[in-house]
């Protein structure tokens, strides 16, 4: 890749996402359209960087989603699927109208000044952060299962189980946060979406093979865990806040579309696999993370927990690399200050260091990211690509089936916000007291 192809990948990951409410002129807007048109990321390496946003670490907890809502909410998680990829591409559309948008708050921008980027900027950051934290608390929960009763002494300090576990990994995530190029994150992501294909078939092999077997046959319907499972369901598609960012890094913008549907195919089919073996190998016992369930005597075993542990670490970068921009963007108006790789080291140092301490203090995963999915992935990858998209487009002038659709979608994720954070909050509240 040339010099000069990579100065403008880093670019597109450097747009601020608080920008002011200024209005740029007629050559400005013109300059910045071309910018958002170049990219040097390929077709493959954006699907990579795709599809290791959209696998995340949800694939551990659908099948207790399932075990949750019954067989009958494997519907659900389709309909999910099939409305997130919709909002997906009504994000690209968005993008494709040459408005100066290179952001996911600029498309609130567009659609309602500057309250609308600052809501949708709220939203993202925390989604972001908090599917950060999710997967520190992963991390720490699965290795004290391997490792119980480790204990380390420092300075007369004793720190032991899931807290000394989550501060490792965090140093172990560091030096990730301080790449700014998707090119390079590319290759992260790459061993994310084998990590998550290694899983998979771990599992099934630990069934089939290692003798746990196919047993539970399950419930068909669980009314009163249908908003936990919805919520789980949501939160497995939360990637669209980082969607601008790898639309504007990657060079042939036509095809995204088929990037975003080669990609919610591909991660659906791998969420809906987990989720049937899981159910079928532990039934209602099934715990928010299946890895917790697994015999760790048995070599399949080991090898899902191990690979587990190299998902989040191969995520975590990807999810905050717009929160660290936009934190950069904060800095003093200095350009050579922004971009040292001094800035990249502390801004990125103080994002994990932050997310550890989240981690350690609320280590609820399964109702964590529950309520992540209530209200953040319901918000930013359901809600807002359709107000704006309605708005942008003033599709909302016109009746038509698009705007209906569109009405569907928002009517769903409105229900789905308000039952499951109500539920995931109640959960919450009754394991901290």
């Amino acid at each position: 890749m040339s010099n000069e192809a990579e100065r403008r990948d880093v670019e597109n990951l450097s747009i601020p996402l608080l920008n002011g409410e200024q209005t740029p002129n007629k050559a400005a807007a013109a300059s910045d359209d071309l910018a958002c048109n170049v990219g040097s990321t390929s077709f493959v390496k954006t699907c990579l960087n795709c599809l290791n946003a959209l696998s995340g670490v949800g694939i551990l907890s659908v099948p207790y989603a399932l075990a949750s809502g019954g067989w009958l909410s494997l519907i659900l998680l389709f309909i999910i699927a099939m409305a997130t990829f919709y909002t997906g591409v009504l994000i690209k559309k968005c993008m494709d109208m040459n408005l100066g948008i290179k952001t996911y708050p600029d498309i609130g921008y567009r659609a309602f000044g500057g309250k609308g980027r600052l809501i949708v900027s709220i939203s993202m950051y925390a989604e972001l952060y908090l599917v950060a934290t999710g997967f520190l608390i992963l991390e720490g929960d699965n290795l004290n299962n391997i490792f119980p009763n480790t204990v380390i002494e420092l300075g007369g300090l004793s720190l032991g189980g899931k807290k000394l576990f989550v501060i490792l990994i965090g140093l172990i995530i560091t030096p990730s946060v301080w790449l700014d190029n998707l090119n390079l994150l590319s290759y992260i992501s790459a061993s994310g979406v084998f990590a998550s294909i290694i899983i998979i078939c771990s599992i099934f092999w630990t069934a089939t093979i290692d003798g746990v077997g196919f047993n539970h046959k399950g419930t068909l319907i669980n009314w009163e865990g249908i908003p936990t499972a919805v919520s789980l369901y949501a939160f497995c598609y939360c990637a669209h806040p980082v969607f601008p960012t790898m639309y504007n890094s990657t060079k042939k913008k036509p095809q995204f579309s088929n990037v975003l549907l080669m990609c919610f195919v591909l991660s659906t089919f791998g969420y809906a696999s987990m989720a049937i073996f899981g159910y079928l190998m532990y039934g209602s016992d099934v715990q928010s993370q299946i890895t917790l369930d697994l015999p760790v005597n048995r070599l399949s075993s080991k090898v899902a927990i191990f690979t587990t542990l190299v998902n989040p670490i191969a995520k975590y970068a990807l999810m905050v690399t717009p929160i660290t921009n936009a934190l950069k963007e904060l800095l003093p108006a200095d350009g050579t200050r922004k971009r040292s790789r001094l800035t990249n080291i502390l801004i990125g140092t103080a994002l994990v260091i932050s997310t550890v301490i989240v981690a350690v203090s609320v280590p609820f995963f399964g109702d964590l990211m529950s309520l992540v999915g209530a209200v953040l992935s319901v918000t930013a990858s359901l809600l807002f690509p359709c107000f704006c998209y309605l708005k942008i487009s003033e599709t909302y002038k016109k009746f038509c089936f698009q705007t209906v659709a569109i009405m569907g979608i928002i009517f769903t994720g409105v229900l789905i916000g308000i039952f499951g954070t109500y539920t995931s909050v109640l959960n919450i509240i009754k394991q901290l007291m």
